[in-house]
């Protein structure tokens, strides 16, 4: 009789009509791009989220766990989804914040020269929009999901998911405007929704193609890069004619001039030069920017130069209106790149290398506490730089500096180059001073002032955060997700109903708080070794669903051993990715580099979800057990900023700690049963 029981159930799930397997792919590829474009577009809106990206990511995850949660419960939330939209869509719009300036108390601003928000306001209506936003696309996906077989249910949510992140990685590359995000959100929701689609929540493709269409934005896979240009100016006292502003991400970022104006008005530029024999033969610059570094090397004689720039926005923007032109020389090279990835990578000999100005604003999409340039900072990064230098060449950096970073970059340069680093200081900027270090050969000629501040420990490859004074998480973060936290759980108990009922899947929560933490050790690892770029982030992460995806079927088609089999050679295989050094596969050549990063970062990937799909598959509501698993993912989401305090490596044990918790905590039945094909 239970054979027969069994049987009917399999039927049931294997008959559903494709129809319903594409809406389920068709739901989960909305719900993850949804979740992408609403990272992009907040933080492109809103300088309070420029440093922390995951903010709006973890919301996402507290309002899927809840569509999930309700999966039973009535109305429908799906058809709400185009109205909540629209609503957060013209919240973000109407109250935008943007840095109009670093010298005054008033340096925000919002729309129409208004003040803006307070920023616990505007965040707090974020948070509980984006949650309202995924509960109802979470919703929708819940109601699809449970008329399937939990491993093929699963197995459909991860292809649609993968879809959305490759569709999502080639809207960046293509530089399109958020309209073209809203199209296809529109497209989508008229085929899932029919005839219940609400014309009022349309309105937020007008909100987005008022966006879209100013002349001066420029939508880059970084930023939001806005372009003005001045027919003249005026500077410190000075007319100058033809000046290009750069803002991104509602920040003021550069602003390129004529070359006579710049050394008049910003002689630092010129600082770095003062070291040298002569005219440099070869220049590297990373950070080139719109260019105002590079018309200054040509403008001292450099035969050529190579110019690093991670956007290709800004770098095209400084090709086509920088005043001077300096792209447009034959003696410049221009490369899209990291600038460590380009460092590592290259084996020229430069006279002279410098990171100008590179800050980039903003933190690496996803799941990390990384800032695009961290890694350029590093104690390993500097002595690469010094292996790239031609006989008496020399290194050079400036930016306006707080003392500590000061004092931290100094410290690096002495370490590395043996000697204190020269240091010329200029004008104040708020709490930061305008500095040019200068190391190397040729850092002692010409010196009047080499550093003698106080020694402050260096960044690293594992602990990449110069920015950070102390190795502590900052007052913000804290209590920014102490608040998260706290709302998370009121709103999981006001609208999924009893902890109980999550209680017999605990395990699965765990589970989810250790993938999203190793998830997010991939994200860094691969931007160390391949370069911190919107490209790598999104390799990344389809190569962690393909992972998924691969176990998935992996489960479905093969006897596995038993869990309590799998757990050791998953704690094997963390042990091994925190025992091997990350510098030693940076030393390899990108083949076998790239063979190894994969081997070390998607074998735990792969057989914890080994684990994680015979549980799942076993799960008597698979609502529910995908609930839990998202709803730790948010604890994960929030143990990541421990790396601010122990670096990235230890991640790798509070991973083992949380398998091993889950272990612990999972169902007798669960460890001990065997699972055959089904």
């Amino acid at each position: 009789m239970a054979d027969s029981a069994a049987a009917l159930t399999e039927d049931r799930f294997t008959d559903e009509p494709p129809s319903l397997r594409w809406r389920l792919i068709a739901l989960s590829f909305l719900m993850l791009f949804l979740e992408l474009a609403m990272i992009r577009w907040t933080a492109a809106n809103n300088v309070h989220l420029a440093y922390l990206t995951n903010f709006v990511l973890l919301a996402s995850f507290l309002g899927i766990g809840i569509g999930f949660l309700r999966v039973h419960a009535e109305p429908d939330l799906f058809p709400f989804t185009p109205l909540v939209l629209g609503v957060l869509i013209a919240f973000v719009t109407v109250f935008p914040v943007k840095l109009v300036t670093f010298t005054t108390s008033s340096a925000l601003e919002g729309a129409f020269g208004w003040s803006p928000l307070p920023r616990w306001i505007g965040l707090t209506v974020i948070f509980g929009l984006t949650v309202a936003l995924m509960a109802c696309v979470g919703h929708g996906v819940a109601r699809t999901f449970i008329q399937f077989e939990a491993l093929e249910a699963y197995r459909l949510d991860i292809l649609g998911s993968i879809c959305g992140i490759v569709v999502f990685s080639t809207l960046a590359f293509l530089q399109t405007p958020p309209i073209a995000w809203g199209l296809i959100v529109t497209v989508l929701l008229c085929g899932l929704l029919w005839r219940r689609l609400h014309l009022l929540g349309l309105g937020f493709i007008v909100l987005l193609a008022v966006a879209s269409f100013q002349s001066n934005d420029y939508w880059s896979p970084y930023y939001k890069v806005t372009a003005e240009r001045s027919a003249t100016a005026t500077v410190g006292g000075t007319t100058t004619h033809d000046v290009l502003t750069l803002s991104a991400n509602n920040i003021p970022h550069q602003t390129a001039y004529p070359i006579e104006t710049l050394l008049e008005i910003e002689p630092f530029y010129a600082f770095p030069y003062r070291h040298l024999d002569g005219p440099p033969e070869r220049v590297l610059i990373v950070g080139a920017g719109n260019g105002n570094d590079v018309a200054v090397a040509l403008a001292e004689g450099a035969k050529h130069v190579d110019a690093v720039e991670i956007d290709p926005v800004i770098q095209s923007l400084g090709s086509q209106y920088h005043p001077s032109h300096p792209y447009q020389d034959p003696r410049v090279t221009a490369h899209i790149n990291d600038g460590r990835a380009f460092i590592e990578q290259d084996n020229g000999k430069y006279d002279l290398i410098l990171f100008a100005l590179p800050d980039s604003l903003t933190l690496f999409s996803g799941q990390s506490s990384l800032r695009l340039e961290n890694y350029l900072f590093t104690t390993e990064s500097m002595r690469t730089v010094r292996e790239r230098l031609a006989p008496g060449g020399s290194f050079a950096m400036y930016n306006y500096y707080e003392p500590f970073l000061l004092d931290r970059y100094a410290t690096t340069l002495d370490a590395v180059y043996g000697s204190a680093p020269c240091v010329e200081l200029g004008d104040s900027l708020a709490e930061r001073q305008q500095a040019v270090l200068v190391a190397g050969g040729g850092a002692t000629r010409n010196c009047a002032t080499p550093w003698s501040g106080t020694r402050v420990s260096s960044p690293t490859d594992d602990y990449p955060f110069p920015y950070l004074e102390t190795h502590a998480i900052p007052t913000f973060y804290w209590h920014t997700l102490l608040l998260m936290l706290g709302a998370s759980l009121v709103l999981i108990r006001v609208a999924g109903g009893r902890f109980r009922s999550m209680a017999r899947y605990t395990d699965l929560a765990f589970m989810g708080a250790a993938f999203l933490l190793l998830e997010t050790k991939n994200v860094v690892q691969f931007a160390l070794l391949f370069g911190t770029t919107w490209f790598v982030n999104s390799l990344v992460f389809a190569g962690v669903l393909l992972s998924v995806y691969l176990a998935v079927e992996t489960a479905r088609r093969v006897d596995l051993p038993h869990p309590r089999r799998l757990y050791p050679v998953l704690l094997g295989l963390l042990a091994v990715a925190w025992a091997v050094p990350q510098d030693s596969l940076l030393s390899l050549s990108p083949v076998p580099r790239f063979v190894a990063a994969v081997a070390l970062a998607f074998g735990p990937i792969f057989v914890a979800n080994l684990v994680f799909a015979q549980r799942f598959r076993d799960a008597g509501s698979a609502t529910t057990a995908f609930a839990a698993n998202l709803l730790g993912a948010i604890v994960g989401g929030m143990l990541e900023y421990i790396s601010l305090i122990t670096g990235y490596r230890a991640l790798l044990v509070v991973v083992a700690v949380l398998y091993a918790l889950a272990f612990v905590v999972t169902p007798r039945a669960a460890l001990t049963g065997r699972f055959s094909v089904q």
